[in-house]
């Protein structure tokens, strides 16, 4: 339980990168259209949403616990970050993702989607790297 904030980061941040500078550029390169890369990429950003949402929120129930008062100094420095990070993941999700489904300014969106996902990328490096100096 003591290494869970840890861990918890560590898949975020993970997963974060595993998709968003591994998998979809590979999508684009060996798909057959950028329709049918952008219809996949689509649903496993959905899916990283939903991590990135699940792993903050467990993170933030995590530093109001008890049982982490050995947390305290590194959540209250955190927690920004982790809000910051679901926040940015919303966003993309519900805001941004609808118009580039809708192919409405794709350039502009896709330029404002990536940006927020890098924020949030930078979010959870952040968190990572507190608590794991903490482990």
């Amino acid at each position: 339980m003591r290494n869970l904030p840890v861990w918890l980061a560590a898949v975020w941040w993970g997963s974060l990168s595993t998709l968003g500078f591994f998998v979809v550029p590979m999508l684009f390169m060996h798909l057959p259209s950028p329709a049918m890369a952008g219809g996949m990429a689509a649903k496993l950003f959905t899916a990283q949403t939903a991590i990135s949402a699940v792993c903050g929120v467990i993170l933030l129930m995590l530093f109001r616990s008890n049982r982490a008062l050995d947390l305290a100094d590194v959540a209250q420095a955190a927690t920004l970050f982790v809000v910051g990070g679901i926040l940015m993941a919303l966003l993309v999700e519900f805001g941004v993702t609808p118009h580039i489904l809708a192919r409405d300014n794709l350039a502009l969106w896709h330029g404002v989607g990536t940006g927020m996902y890098v924020v949030q990328w930078v979010c959870a490096a952040v968190v990572f790297g507190k608590l794991s100096r903490r482990a």
